[in-house]
């Protein structure tokens, strides 16, 4: 099975986060070098594998489930009702 190599911006589109956010806050915290992104031939472009980064959103999102009491912040934290 080949796999999807994004940049930043398409990544950007597809799950409608900012660039900025992508780079800051989600990469090498939650967005790991070597399983979710690589560096072709060791550059500086980064190249984001699509496949795992949608079957790990898709993990979190079924093991912390949001209540009907819970309330999402700004940080991604859940504050439960």
């Amino acid at each position: 099975m080949g796999q999807t190599y994004l940049t930043t911006d398409e990544l950007s589109s597809k799950i409608k986060y900012d660039v900025r956010t992508i780079r800051e806050r989600l990469k090498d915290s939650v967005l790991i070098e070597g399983v979710h992104y690589l560096r072709p031939f060791g550059g500086r472009k980064i190249l984001f594998v699509w496949e795992a980064i949608e079957r790990d959103m898709k993990v979190v999102s079924i093991q912390q489930p949001i209540g009907m009491n819970a309330i999402p912040m700004a940080n991604g934290a859940v504050l439960h009702g």
